[in-house]
């Protein structure tokens, strides 16, 4: 075979539809586009959301809310899902999602909730942690050290 007789697969390809040419095509006279008016122009184009002059739609409706720009999300972890881990074991962020407990970081890191009870002593490094869970931690004889560089400001 050569690279002349290459052909697409039968079915895969369609005629162009031919607009404006009479009445025996089928889309003669106005070529699908109704009667007069703006569109039916050549050269017609519309600024997205116009509506022929009237509000637009994203004008009409009121504006709520607001969105902070400096919001940090952060991946969350419960005492409980740390049970996975043997006494005496250093938990990191890299440790918890080769366990499969987390799946990735976010950009803001990772926070310790108090969800759950700590049944082993750990040492557990994390970006935050709630002040429930520093109490829990520390109260099953587990050690606290907090990250920088994802999450800090």
């Amino acid at each position: 075979m050569e690279l002349h007789q290459l052909t697409p697969a039968k079915g895969a390809t369609h005629k162009k539809k031919r607009v404006g040419r009479g009445p025996g095509s089928g889309h003669g006279k106005t070529a699908c586009k109704g009667n007069k008016g703006q569109r039916s122009r050549a050269g017609h184009s519309l600024k997205i959301g116009f509506e022929g002059g009237q509000m637009p739609l994203s004008r009409r409706v009121p504006k709520r809310g607001f969105h902070n720009i400096f919001r940090r999300e952060f991946t969350t972890v419960n005492l409980s899902q740390l049970n996975a881990f043997k006494s005496g074991t250093t938990v990191t962020p890299e440790e918890l999602v080769r366990k499969g407990i987390i799946t990735k970081v976010n950009e803001g890191g990772v926070k310790v909730l108090a969800e759950g009870d700590l049944k082993s002593v750990l040492i557990i490094r994390a970006h935050k942690f709630s002040s429930a869970a520093l109490a829990k931690i520390k109260a099953a004889g587990g050690t606290v050290e907090v990250i920088g560089g994802a999450g800090s400001r």
